[in-house]
């Protein structure tokens, strides 16, 4: 059975696709580009304040099934630029402690609304 998850702290979809759903004890988390959710819009070009930007998204979408980023378990983080590396594990590393979830870190061609970053995130539940 899947259980959807939504919350007005990240940005709707934008497309026909939930912001998370759970399946058993397992949370799926679409991917999070840094949009600020009151406005709508990437409200900047610097790679340091999207990875921020994607990563508080990504955790109001665990926070609205009552999860954290402890509870994260694997993460898929794309750029479009693979040169940002360094500059987003660094913000990264703010946002999750030992024992880190395994991750994955790929350049894209591109990403929607021309993001620099997206971060996508399975979590478990407790």
């Amino acid at each position: 059975m899947k259980k959807q998850i939504h919350t007005s702290g990240a940005p709707e979809a934008i497309g026909p696709y939930s912001q998370a759903i759970i399946c058993g004890d397992t949370l799926y988390a679409s991917g999070q580009i840094p949009i600020d959710p009151t406005s709508g819009k990437i409200e900047s070009d610097d790679i340091t304040e999207q990875a921020h930007r994607a990563m508080k998204n990504a955790g109001a979408v665990l926070a609205a099934a009552k999860l954290g980023y402890d509870d994260v378990v694997k993460t898929t983080v794309y750029l479009a630029d693979l040169g940002d590396f360094g500059t987003v594990n660094a913000v990264y590393g703010e946002y999750f402690r030992a024992p880190y979830p395994a991750r994955s870190c790929v350049q894209a061609a591109a990403l929607p609304r021309g993001a620099k970053i997206e971060v996508e995130i399975i979590a478990r539940i407790k």
